[in-house]
């Protein structure tokens, strides 16, 4: 609420104070601090910050939107609450996130905030807890769902894109088979990403690069098993995927390394109940429905938790994995941290100090036998404001999975081996600002060298850059 506040009062003050000291305020601007600001969004409710579009205002986004003070809007985050990291459906409350991402848009990569822009779009909810709360500020229906919604959205695309020609769309914290909907449609269309499905993909990619690294092991010799199989898995999945493929594996060489477990056990082929974009990860194997048994059986050397389930890496989970590894990866993504699959003292302990990790939520040193041991946060701030500083200079019009791989290429390769000697696999929070500036000039780089750009190339990239960087200061 104070920081908030201070945001609302002195905008340079809130930027200079996060951009300071990123690794105390990070966790209170965003994760895990803003999934309970999101859960008690109607409390702590005081003003207005971006925009929201209820279904029911249809006809009039155009005019909702062209009320906003700014008219060169570059990069927006969109949310719908569907499914609000691993809270669920949270309708309106949502926007906490998009608030908090646009925060990390400035304080990681430098994007001037007047050209950011939070939105949430309203279709309802199925939590029943927020129908019935007096303080809820959304529609009070249940989600609207199939033709309807998506004519919804459509039209938002449509008018919003006309509006603000240069814009770049953030979707964030969609329900999974609306997040790939959404992104399948318009991906080739505009300039758009989902931080879910593409930016999860690319820190945890970065993060395995820098993995195989420290193990030893080369990429194509890795074996992935997901435990959750969502959007976000199947980023992560197809990113990986392509990945491999680079590096000399064939298509069938590549799925075979990559193996899913989901609620109802291992995606295998004689399964009904799988969406279409889980069925290209599904096997010829036998069921499975013991996450412990697929380790047993399938012989994984890396496992990533995406499920939202806290503690599904027990210990039977990770002393399974230290027996068929000398070294296992175990990367527990979900987040809040409520959520995570593990903690990293848990991984370490249990596996005697032979595990590499990383999570998607903080987590303190831990010391084992006189060791210490700096978990990496494989968050996705190491990636999206580095992607949109990219887009913003560049003003592409499209973002592609090649940009994400060359983002992730470029995140791993600031690893030094002094912090790979600490367990580390991902940079320090605390240079954030300098590791996203880095990111952010190799995918301009990229972006210029495959004719991308939609401005001339300038001479010197990096200057180029720094200069499009906002730091705030009086003038």
């Amino acid at each position: 609420v104070y920081l908030m506040q201070m945001l609302d009062n002195n905008q340079t003050l809130f930027f200079r104070t996060v951009m300071d000291n990123p690794v105390k305020y990070f966790p209170l601007i965003y994760t895990p601090t803003v999934g309970e600001a999101c859960q008690k969004f109607g409390q702590l409710f005081r003003r207005p910050r971006g925009i929201y579009i209820s279904i029911k205002d249809k006809d009039k986004i155009r005019e909702i939107l062209e009320n906003w003070n700014v008219r060169d809007v570059r990069v927006t985050v969109v949310t719908d609450g569907g499914r609000i990291l691993g809270l669920g459906d949270l309708g309106i409350s949502g926007m906490g996130i998009p608030i908090g991402k646009l925060a990390l848009y400035t304080a990681c990569a430098g994007i001037d905030p007047d050209y950011t822009l939070p939105i949430v779009l309203d279709a309802g909810t199925n939590n029943e807890t927020l129908l019935n709360d007096p303080l809820y500020l959304g529609l009070r229906i249940h989600r609207v769902r199939g033709k309807e919604y998506e004519d919804f959205i459509d039209e938002f695309i449509s008018v919003i894109t006309n509006v603000f020609p240069k814009i770049c769309i953030q979707w964030e914290d969609f329900a999974g088979p609306d997040a790939v909907m959404i992104l399948d449609k318009y991906r080739e269309k505009i300039c758009t990403f989902n931080d879910d499905i593409q930016g999860t993909a690319g820190v945890a990619a970065a993060g395995l690069i820098s993995a195989c690294k420290l193990s030893g092991k080369p990429i194509t010799e890795q074996k992935f098993l997901f435990f959750g199989a969502g959007s976000a898995g199947t980023g992560i999945a197809g990113l990986l995927m392509k990945i491999m493929k680079s590096n000399g594996l064939s298509n069938e060489e590549a799925l075979n390394r990559i193996w899913m477990f989901n609620s109802k056990g291992l995606l295998v082929n004689s399964r009904t109940d799988l969406e279409d974009y889980k069925k290209l990860f599904a096997h010829d194997h036998d069921p499975i429905s013991d996450f412990t048994n697929a380790i047993t059986q399938l012989r994984p050397t890396a496992i990533i938790g995406v499920s939202a389930m806290g503690g599904a890496f027990n210990k039977e989970v990770i002393e399974a994995m230290s027996e068929i590894n000398e070294a296992p990866l175990i990367f527990p993504f979900s987040n809040p941290t409520s959520h995570s699959e593990c903690s990293a003292e848990e991984a370490y302990r249990w596996s005697s100090g032979r595990a590499i990790f990383a999570s998607g939520s903080p987590f303190d040193t831990v010391e084992i036998d006189g060791r210490k041991f700096i978990p990496g946060q494989g968050n996705n701030v190491f990636i999206f404001p580095a992607m949109g500083l990219a887009v913003f200079a560049t003003e592409v019009k499209r973002v592609t999975d090649e940009m994400f791989i060359c983002a992730a290429e470029a995140l791993a390769g600031q690893v030094t081996p002094e912090m790979m000697k600490t367990g580390l696999i991902y940079p320090p929070i605390s240079e954030i600002l300098n590791v996203s500036f880095n990111v952010a000039v190799k995918i301009a780089e990229y972006i210029f060298d495959n004719g991308l750009a939609e401005i001339k190339r300038p001479e010197n990239i990096y200057e180029f850059m720094k200069n499009k960087v906002y730091y705030p200061a009086y003038s």
